[in-house]
């Protein structure tokens, strides 16, 4: 990896704390390429040859099963995927692809390892970043399995809300067709969700949303930090 891009890499909280002569170690080992759109990085399944980060542009993590597909997550810059897989020496349980045209840096899973056992701050910079993933996946199970189709949709749009500066007026981040994907819904649900969500002050306009009844919408999605607040 070119030297030029070890300061992107340094600044993630997995690395900022790690011994300066094991990080330089673990970046010789590793390389940086650019992808196009929609290229499969990696499939679920296949050993986790890799730790990537993602240095620009963004990337949907999905998963297929019986002739169906889901989308898990996205991953925008500058973040890793998929940690737990490297570390555990296991298959990857989901599948990339990127979004659009993306920077990533590949990190051999191996010097990972390696290094792991060696540097004990870089050991529990890695357990603390592997616990917020747990939390996450709770948090992301509570708003599934608690919720109404409905409700979570609120509930989305009310952090993208926050995530955009709290204005009234917003963009989604994407297409709706992942969005409904990442809620568990079908499209054809999600159109009907958004419509029903307009006796509580939402409107929609292609990916940009105007929310002009803020306490009736939040009376109705209720949200709860331990449920919707991913930085605890």
């Amino acid at each position: 990896m070119p030297e030029s891009y070890y300061p992107e890499v340094r600044a993630l909280n997995l690395f900022a704390q790690m011994d300066a002569e094991k990080f330089r170690a673990l970046m010789r080992g590793s390389y940086v390429q650019n992808f196009p759109p929609q290229i499969e990085l990696i499939s679920e399944g296949d050993p986790s040859d890799f730790l990537h980060v993602v240095l620009s542009g963004s990337v949907e993590l999905f998963s297929e099963w019986n002739g169906r597909e889901t989308s898990m997550a996205t991953v925008r810059p500058v973040s890793t995927f998929i940690l737990a897989a490297t570390i555990r020496d296991a298959p990857y349980l989901m599948s990339a692809r990127t979004i659009e045209k993306s920077r990533i840096a590949l990190i051999p899973s191996q010097d990972v390892r390696a290094i792991f056992d060696e540097d004990a701050e870089f050991a529990r910079t890695i357990v603390a970043e592997l616990a917020q993933c747990y939390r996450s996946v709770v948090k992301a199970q509570k708003d599934l399995k608690l919720r109404s189709s409905l409700e979570r949709l609120a509930n989305y749009l009310l952090r993208q809300q926050g995530y955009s500066g709290g204005e009234a007026s917003f963009e989604l981040p994407f297409e709706k067709r992942r969005m409904a994907s990442l809620l568990g819904m079908t499209p054809e649900n999600l159109s009907r969700a958004f419509k029903s969500l307009q006796a509580y002050g939402v409107s929609v306009d292609g990916n940009r949303v105007q929310i002009d009844q803020q306490a009736t919408l939040e009376a109705f999605a209720k949200p709860n930090a331990l449920i919707d607040d991913y930085s605890i």
